[in-house]
């Protein structure tokens, strides 16, 4: 293990730390997108565009990264912005359990208020903290960097699913708040404790003098930059892919497969176990933690979209065929894609924030972040409401069979637009890390 920080950047002990709190933000997020996605359909009776909508509101507040990160880099600190954000994300879930058992009128304004909530703590907490990664670490550990924080990401998440999974059986509202509870509670503390003095003495936390730039002229400067344009247009466009499936998936396993909370919830565990184990293969094979740059990704990228293309088509079948489809093994398949595809990416992101000027590295990432919180919002939304809208028009198996295979189509897409683009315009970086 390396030292917390160092003259060239963070220790591997400091990146570790701040993997925790990526484990601590996935593990609420989870709240929002997993578990009460399916108890607000299954349970509640809503239609999934209920849910779909409140998570695309989530995403819709998150448009202000921009604004998140270049305040960041304007600060002399970005740990504040990461403990609020964490507290205000754990406030929000809390609100949306608490709405549940409600009248419509009281439940819905929670649920609104609560997911505003939401959408403003992952958007400053996580802005916030790629920044601090992506400045604080050696541009030669950038992608290993993010590979690690992202796999901790995936483990806070397979922890907290399958441990609410296990502790919600039988099923009741008043077990679901103490798990919930108990899920905010530890990844506020867990942050705090991650956090602690991490950023002290840093050389890095501040500004670069004579950059201190307006937002619209910093946004300006780095949409003149033609790899940073066509990556945030790659990025839109493979996030839409990735994200359609995200509101349906626990839906389709209660409505199509008829298996309870609990099951369902440890459904995802096992999803996220793949994308866990994706991660890993891609960080290694992909050169990922030799610090190489985006474009020696850009296979690694393609190959995660295609196979998650061939993922979701098996899902297409297993919607026609129904119970005695291997539904665990074809969810675990998807979800290795996802990770092989969604560490690749982040590798290249990482690589593309080191170019420029380090003082703009948090409005960077906050452009990417709002193009990926537009596509999120756009393809959850469109998920759950196409599969309302088929489910009107045709069974229940045919409504999802139609979404899989739409989603299958938007991955063969974005593979194209990987090969084509993920690479381009990146080879400055591998040259500055090789001199």
């Amino acid at each position: 293990m390396g030292p917390l920080s160092t003259s060239s950047g963070f220790g591997w002990f400091s990146i570790v730390r701040l993997g925790l709190v990526q484990a601590a933000i996935g593990a609420v997020v989870m709240l929002a997108t997993s578990l009460l996605n399916r108890v607000m359909v299954v349970e509640y009776g809503m239609a999934a565009a209920v849910p779909a909508g409140l998570v695309a509101l989530h995403y819709a507040v998150q448009l202000a990264r921009p604004v998140w990160g270049h305040g960041s880099d304007r600060g002399r600190a970005r740990t504040p912005w990461i403990i609020g954000g964490v507290a205000v994300l754990g406030l929000g879930a809390m609100l949306a359990v608490l709405a549940l058992p409600l009248a419509p009128l009281p439940a819905n304004a929670l649920l609104l208020a609560g997911f505003i909530l939401i959408g403003a703590g992952v958007g400053a907490a996580g802005t916030s903290l790629l920044a601090l990664l992506a400045a604080g670490v050696a541009p030669q550990r950038r992608a290993a960097a993010a590979a690690v924080t992202w796999i901790m990401m995936v483990m806070g998440i397979v922890i907290s699913a399958g441990t609410a999974g296990a502790l919600l059986e039988p099923f009741s509202w008043a077990q679901l708040a103490k798990v919930s509870g108990g899920i905010a509670l530890g990844a506020l503390v867990l942050t705090l404790l991650a956090t602690f003095r991490l950023e002290r003495g840093a050389a890095f936390a501040a500004p670069e003098p004579g950059h201190e730039a307006s937002l619209g002229e910093a946004l300006r400067t780095v949409f003149a930059e033609p790899a940073a344009r066509r990556f945030t247009v790659f990025v839109f466009l493979s996030m839409l892919a990735y994200s359609m499936q995200d509101l349906i998936l626990e839906p389709f396993a209660g409505i199509v497969f008829r298996m309870s909370p609990a099951q369902s919830t440890s459904l995802s565990a096992v999803q996220h176990s793949g994308v866990l184990l994706g991660m890993i293969v891609a960080g290694i094979g992909g050169s990922a933690f030799a610090g190489r740059a985006a474009g020696e990704l850009r296979g690694w990228i393609a190959a995660g979209c295609i196979g998650s293309a061939l993922a979701l088509a098996g899902l297409a079948v297993g919607a026609g065929a129904g119970p005695g489809w291997p539904l665990a093994a074809n969810i675990g398949a998807l979800g290795f894609a996802n990770g092989v595809f969604a560490v690749s990416a982040i590798g290249a992101m990482m690589s593309l924030a080191g170019e420029g000027k380090r003082a703009d590295t948090g409005l960077r990432m906050g452009i990417w972040g709002a193009a990926q919180g537009i596509a999120f919002g756009l393809g959850g939304l469109m998920g759950a409401v196409g599969v309302d809208l088929a489910r009107h028009a045709t069974s229940d198996g045919r409504a999802f069979q139609t979404i899989f295979t739409f989603e299958a189509l938007l991955f063969m897409a974005a593979a194209v637009m990987a090969a084509r683009l993920a690479g381009q315009g990146a080879r400055v970086n591998l040259r500055e890390a090789e001199a």
